[in-house]
């Protein structure tokens, strides 16, 4: 889709187009209307690394991260800068929210920057060839993987932990001390991401020692923000459904229902145990401190530089790299 595209199917010209793009005063509202329906129809982004051309040579590499403020991004991003300022680049970030679409942030700031390459930090799981058309440059998905997409593993690199592995073995360790009526928290089991990757390890534990995970047991919060995670455990404690521990699938969300539990008058780990995945540094500081499988966050964002600088100075291919997480013990698991 060009912009001569644009303006044929908008009926008007190209010099049209390109004033309304570059929100120039001198055209009608009707006519920009029907423009802009056109470009949001057909995805257009307007290619404004044009304008630059006779500028030098760009050495920009873009971060777009998926989810804002969420506390396990802030050691990964401070090591991608580092390490992207040390090999001589320079960083431009963007940060989107949990439902916005990062391949089209990523495909405009490319455009925009005149970026080498892409890192997606926090991203979907489920890309396709028709949606990474749009990216020209590397890109390297830190904490993510392709697991429900249809890509090659030739055609993408990524960094991450083994998502539904570490989900089954925080299971098991809740089943290991005794609990059976485990829920779990999570932002939608079926959200394409990592909610729904690390809920699948939740069912493949319950199932292997032969327990049938039921609907009543799953705590949805639509977000991994904290504060709905607390309102969402206190709407679902007041369904008064028995449990004797929690799966969150973030630390974020355990701490947000540790706060409902509290007020609930239910004592982790007396009452409740509770386990969970990241390992941010917060919860460790909380009390009782949280249990929690910790991801090696520096690791994530220095591995994530190193594949795609090799990739852009073409020494390396794509790769898909899973690191290791280490249980932190905490307080907030008691035998049953």
């Amino acid at each position: 889709m060009t912009i001569k595209d644009i303006a044929k199917i908008s009926g008007v010209s190209v010099s049209t187009v390109s004033r309304v793009l570059n929100n120039h005063p001198d055209v009608s509202e009707d006519v920009r209307r029907k423009v802009m329906a056109v470009v949001e129809e057909y995805n257009y982004i307007p290619n404004n690394s044009a304008r630059s051309l006779g500028q030098s040579k760009s050495d920009n590499i873009g971060l777009i991260v998926r989810g804002i403020s969420n506390p396990f991004y802030t050691s990964i991003i401070h090591e991608i800068e580092q390490d992207i300022e040390k090999a001589g680049y320079t960083l431009v970030m963007q940060q989107i929210g949990a439902t916005e679409d990062e391949l089209l942030a990523g495909a405009m700031m490319e455009r925009d920057k005149r970026l080498l390459g892409l890192i997606f930090l926090g991203g979907r799981l489920d890309y396709t060839k028709e949606q990474i058309a749009a990216i020209s440059v590397p890109f390297v998905s830190c904490s993510s993987n392709n697991a429900y997409g249809s890509l090659d593993d030739t055609c993408y690199s990524s960094v991450s932990i083994d998502d539904t592995q570490t989900a089954y073995e925080a299971v098991k360790e809740l089943y290991k001390e005794g609990h059976r009526r485990i829920a779990v928290l999570l932002a939608r089991p079926d959200d394409g991401s990592v909610s729904q990757i690390r809920y699948e390890g939740y069912v493949k534990a319950l199932t292997e020692v032969g327990m049938v995970p039921t609907e009543d047991l799953i705590i949805s919060v639509d977000s991994y923000n904290i504060a709905d995670a607390y309102h969402g455990t206190k709407a679902w404690l007041d369904k008064g459904i028995a449990f004797d521990a929690i799966f969150a699938i973030a630390d974020n969300l355990a701490m947000g229902a540790m706060r409902a539990l509290r007020e609930k008058g239910i004592i982790v780990p007396k009452d409740c145990s509770i386990v969970a995945i990241d390992g941010i540094e917060v919860s460790e500081y909380m009390a009782p401190a949280l249990s929690t499988y910790c991801q090696p966050m520096e690791e994530l964002g220095k591995t994530s530089v190193d594949l795609l600088i090799d990739l852009i100075e073409k020494k390396g291919e794509h790769r898909q790299i899973i690191l290791p997480t280490i249980f932190r013990e905490g307080e907030t698991i008691a035998v049953r």
